[in-house]
């Protein structure tokens, strides 16, 4: 395996771009990995465009994989109503998409093998959000369990590392390193929502607002 490049899940939100810059801070190459899943907040795809381009990654690719097909999250079915009454301790919101962490890292490593990548940089974090099962330690230590025996590098014992550099941070410290590394804060998209501008009201929102406020940077708060 290339002791250089990495491939990093690109959502187009704050937390994937900031675990690329830190990939790219390690000195790691970066081919960036965007997915199309049906998701109603469609513009986080050309702010991953966007990052890519800032972040002067060496690839980008987006894919198509319709999770929206069956429904089951209000992200992927726009029937559902998107919260925006807070996060409920001991409670996963509507927010949560079936399978969808473990979709994308599957497709990540696969890529990953093909090029010889040495890390899938995954932005996932348990802290701020809503404990979604797909973002927790115990699930990135059984997928990497898993990467060691389905993968031919990982018999040969050279498998890909899943690296989650965010997945015990605060939100404010997430903007912090934003900050310090010079992410393009501006032009990521957290919003829930499909408008052309963010609502400011959902969830993840107002967590991103708060830790802009902690920051000390409310000017680019929405």
């Amino acid at each position: 395996m290339s002791d250089s490049l990495a491939i990093a899940l690109l959502s187009g939100g704050l937390d994937s771009a900031t675990a690329a810059a830190l990939a790219q801070e390690a000195g790691d190459r970066v081919i960036g990995l965007s997915f199309d899943y049906g998701q109603r907040h469609h513009r986080e795809l050309q702010a991953a465009q966007r990052i890519a381009s800032a972040l002067a990654l060496e690839e980008h690719h987006q894919i198509g994989v319709n999770l929206a097909a069956w429904g089951g999250s209000a992200l992927t079915d726009r029937s559902q109503k998107i919260p925006n009454d807070g996060v409920k301790a001991g409670e996963i919101p509507s927010t949560y998409v079936p399978g969808r962490n473990t979709v994308f890292i599957a497709i990540g490593l696969s890529l990953a093998e093909a090029r010889g990548a040495r890390r899938l940089v995954l932005g996932v974090n348990a802290v701020d959000y809503s404990g979604y099962p797909d973002c927790r330690p115990d699930y990135l230590e059984a997928f990497q369990k898993l990467v060691h025996l389905a993968s031919k590098a990982g018999r040969q014992g050279d498998g890909t590392q899943l690296w989650a550099p965010l997945v015990t941070w605060s939100k404010t410290r997430i903007v912090e390193e934003a900050l310090r590394l010079k992410v393009p804060i501006q032009d990521t998209w957290s919003c829930y929502e499909g408008g052309e501008t963010p609502c400011g009201r959902c969830d993840s929102c107002r967590i991103r607002n708060a830790a802009l406020q902690d920051a000390g940077r409310p000017d680019l708060c929405v």
